[in-house]
């Protein structure tokens, strides 16, 4: 079905977008570069509401990890949710 194939392929490329803002912040200055700032512009929102809940243990932050869980979570979802009406 194509909207489940764009729905998977939407959730799969914002998925790759935050692995990427968070391997980005490995390097200096990656984040503030143009791309870094594209990237955050769409990554941090998301990943702010998960930063309030889960603190840093020892300077490492596991947010992006529950991040990541949560959108599958939400695309299993909805993919289910989709999957009902056609």
């Amino acid at each position: 079905m194509l909207i489940l194939t764009i729905i998977n392929r939407l959730f799969e490329l914002y998925s790759l977008a935050l692995v990427i803002y968070v391997l980005m912040s490995w390097f200096p200055n990656a984040q503030q570069s143009r791309f870094g700032q594209l990237l955050g512009h769409f990554c941090q929102p998301y990943l702010d509401f998960f930063d309030r809940f889960i603190p840093p243990i020892g300077g490492i932050s596991f947010s992006p990890i529950v991040a990541l869980i949560a959108l599958q979570f939400i695309q299993n979802g909805l993919v289910l949710v989709v999957s009902m009406f056609f």
